[in-house]
């Protein structure tokens, strides 16, 4: 069974979002707060990955492609202009995610000193571990 979603004619596609990634990818981009089009499509079949999520937004929008590339860094983002691709980019894990995420040490100096940004450092690019600058705690 297939499904139609309409192309976007000015926007962004997220394509290669790995099964089941797609609505943290949704969540962490603040997608719900936009005023446009968004699709976000799940276990959409895929000959390369078998099941995939993409996200359609029907806007010319910045994106942060330190989420993109932490969530999922094999993804690819298509920018479409007047209906067709005119770029492909591809993203990396990040060396660094700053107030992407929280440090869950509820020793860590970030839960008493509340302006503190969130700092996260990757320490293990082959398994995409990132550790809290102040504490050293692992995230996820």
């Amino acid at each position: 069974m297939t499904m139609k979603i309409d192309e976007i004619k000015n926007g962004i596609v997220i394509d290669h979002i790995p099964a089941g990634r797609g609505m943290t990818l949704y969540e962490l981009l603040g997608l719900d707060s936009l005023d446009c089009p968004v699709a976000l499509i799940k276990n959409a079949p895929s000959a390369k990955m078998g099941k995939k999520d993409i996200i359609k937004i029907d806007a010319d929008i910045p994106v942060s492609f330190d989420i993109v590339g932490y969530v999922a860094p094999s993804v690819t983002i298509n920018l479409i202009k007047e209906g067709s691709i005119c770029e492909k980019k591809k993203v990396n894990l990040p060396e660094t995610l700053t107030n992407v995420i929280k440090c869950r040490n509820p020793r860590c100096i970030t839960t008493t000193e509340q302006e503190l940004s969130h700092i996260f450092k990757l320490t293990d690019r082959e398994n995409g571990v990132y550790r809290c600058i102040y504490c050293e705690a692992a995230a996820k």
